[in-house]
C-alpha cells in the first residue's frame, strides 16, 4: 500500500512516467526530484502517518525499493510493528 501511495503521488503530482517504476534497480536520484519535491513527497506520507520521518536527506542516495523499505520500517517502529491501513486518496 505504501508503495502505491508513493508511486501514485509521483505519477499524478510530479508527472513521473509510470514505466520508471518497473525497473527493480530504480534509484531515487533517477526520478529527478529536487529537494522540495522530496519534502513534498515525504509530507504526503507523514500526513498519513502522523509523525515525521527521521533524516529524510538520505533518501536521494538510495534505491527506490530501499527507500520504500526504510520508510515502512520507520512507520512500523512508530506503530508497534504495525503498518496502518492507508487510504489511497491524497490527504486521507
Amino acid at each position: 500500500m505504501l508503495e502505491e501511495i508513493i508511486k501514485n503521488y509521483l505519477i499524478n503530482t510530479k508527472g513521473k512516467d509510470p514505466a520508471l517504476f518497473s525497473d527493480p534497480a530504480l534509484q531515487v536520484s533517477a526520478l529527478g526530484l529536487d529537494s522540495l519535491d522530496m519534502v513534498e513527497m515525504l509530507f504526503e506520507i507523514e500526513d498519513r502517518c502522523g509523525f515525521q520521518l527521521p533524516d529524510p536527506s538520505r533518501y536521494p542516495k538510495m534505491a527506490f525499493r530501499e527507500m520504500l523499505d526504510d520508510i515502512e520500517k520507520a512507520i512500523r517502529e512508530h506503530n508497534n510493528g504495525e503498518l496502518p491501513a492507508f487510504n489511497l486518496e491524497a490527504g486521507k
